[in-house]
């Protein structure tokens, strides 16, 4: 599992809680989402876990035959396990899903949130398996959400929340990388493609138009999400946030969000205004992935105050993730300030903490281990280009035209920043000349660069409707075998593939 999936996955996780109210038909035990069970849905989701705790503790005394009670109860577990990342806590916690499920069943089948509700349960502690590292049960209890949604579907096919799961399944069966197909079988059949997921979002997003329904944030969340990172088009993802009601001074989840959509699609400046806005409120849950991302944020525009973001996190996070990225970001921040000492140092602890079970720590780890010193020019341009300022890296870039690199990596790298920065200036005949060059010398290596500019050259290609070369490339980048990032890499081509295959 690596960065960039990591990254899809916590972004699709946060995505899933933007949930309101419904009643359907009482029976002696029924599923009411009336007012009381909204307002603890919106302190979970504000993070203000120990209030809504306390209103659900309410309502199981003053109404017990209300099963919505341990829909909602549900997020309060997922919240602490994906934010703390405690393991203690997800032992102690993970027996809450069979009886959450049981209590469940008892209510009355004939409801459509009766097989929704567990399969949406099912869903959220997939999300949270895979965070933890069991993909086994993740996949299996991913399985088990799509069929008892696809039943319900076939009971209730207007219900509109059904298709607002079923679309980002669909989408996302369809680009699990090689090396995950083994988990396709857990899932009981599924099939699925972007086209299909897109649709079937479309069509509730149609519909929240014109009806009050409950779930109409969340779904433009996940369309947000699919356009992101199936479709890759970044800058449709960011204009859809845009028109959404998300308040990011206040709610740590709608600032985590956006200000995620607003770093992958280039819009760094705004990420950094955004997460300065946001001010934790007493009683809510802490969040220091927001620190880590604000540190990001301001490494990529090269700001001299990036280091102590990093340290904050840091100081405040109890999980195991991103541990090690965070002091690889920090040495980064000492090297390009010409501190090499300082990048050593941060390097030494990167060896020391954290885990390397995901792309992003793994990737620190091998550099934290490889007694390299990365050339600064190079990690400056990587982080202007992450950050959307491709002018400013391309300029970076071109005073080291002629330069002699000492290695063969060095060379590689450079052709491939170069071309990278080109595609994002949009000028990109010369960004594919410079892909089919990384690609010429470095398929081979280990190195990720060969294999990512055969992705971004699909990628081009696939805008420029030029299809059967699009295909090519892509098909080329599931072909290589780098060490990092490989298969968040993989992925992309798959959607890329799945998107072009029918077109000529």
């Amino acid at each position: 599992m690596n960065n960039t999936l990591r990254e899809k996955t916590t972004l699709l996780a946060l995505m899933l809680f933007f949930l309101g109210g419904v009643s359907p038909a009482k029976a002696e035990e029924y599923f009411s989402y009336n007012s009381s069970i909204k307002q603890a849905y919106q302190k979970a989701v504000a993070l203000r876990l120990d209030e809504a705790a306390a209103i659900l503790t309410k309502l199981k005394a003053q109404d017990p035959q209300n099963l919505a009670v341990y829909h909602i109860e549900n997020y309060l577990d997922f919240f602490r396990l994906y934010i703390n990342e405690d393991v203690e806590e997800y032992n102690r916690l993970k027996k809450h899903l069979d009886l959450r499920l049981d209590k469940i069943k008892a209510g009355d089948p004939k409801s459509p949130y009766y097989l929704y509700a567990q399969g949406d349960i099912f869903l959220q502690w997939s999300l949270v398996k895979l965070k933890f590292g069991d993909f086994l049960g993740a996949f299996s209890n991913a399985g088990k959400a799509f069929r008892l949604l696809k039943k319900n579907q076939e009971k209730f096919p207007q219900f509109m929340p059904n298709y607002k799961d079923l679309g980002l399944l669909h989408a996302l069966v369809g680009t699990i990388p090689d090396n995950y197909q083994w988990g396709v079988k857990l899932l009981g059949g599924m099939q699925g493609s972007i086209a299909q997921g897109k649709a079937e979002l479309e069509k509730v997003m149609r519909y929240a138009r014109q009806n009050e329904f409950m779930f109409a944030d969340e779904t433009v969340v996940y369309y947000a999400f699919l356009v992101l990172h199936l479709e890759n088009d970044a800058e449709e993802a960011w204009k859809t946030l845009q028109h959404q009601n998300l308040d990011v001074a206040k709610n740590p989840l709608h600032c985590f969000l956006k200000s995620s959509v607003a770093l992958r699609s280039g819009h760094t400046t705004e990420a950094i205004e955004m997460l300065g806005q946001y001010h934790k409120t007493a009683g809510a849950l802490d969040f220091p992935a927001l620190e880590f991302q604000l540190g990001l944020a301001k490494l990529r525009r090269l700001d001299s105050d990036a280091a102590p973001h990093f340290l904050n996190f840091l100081s405040r996070f109890r999980g195991r993730n991103n541990i090690k990225e965070a002091y690889q970001k920090l040495a980064w921040s000492e090297l390009i300030k010409g501190n090499t000492a300082g990048y050593k140092r941060y390097l030494q602890l990167c060896t020391q903490r954290g885990v390397a079970d995901f792309g992003s720590d793994k990737n620190a780890q091998e550099e934290a281990q490889s007694n390299t010193v990365p050339d600064p020019t190079l990690v400056k341009a990587r982080l202007l280009f992450d950050g959307g300022y491709y002018q400013k890296a391309h300029e970076l870039l071109t005073e080291k035209e002629n330069y002699r690199w000492p290695t063969q990596a060095t060379q590689l790298e450079y052709t491939y920043r170069l071309g990278r920065v080109l595609h994002g200036l949009e000028r990109w005949d010369e960004a594919l000349g410079l892909y089919r060059q990384t690609i010429t010398n470095g398929r081979e290596s280990t190195y990720y660069y060969a294999c990512n500019a055969a992705l971004q050259g699909g990628l081009i290609c696939e805008l420029r409707k030029d299809y059967p070369q699009a295909r090519r490339f892509f098909q080329l980048c599931t072909e290589m075998r780098p060490s990092d990032y490989r298969t968040s890499l993989h992925q992309a081509a798959k959607a890329g593939m799945g998107r072009v295959k029918s077109e000529k």
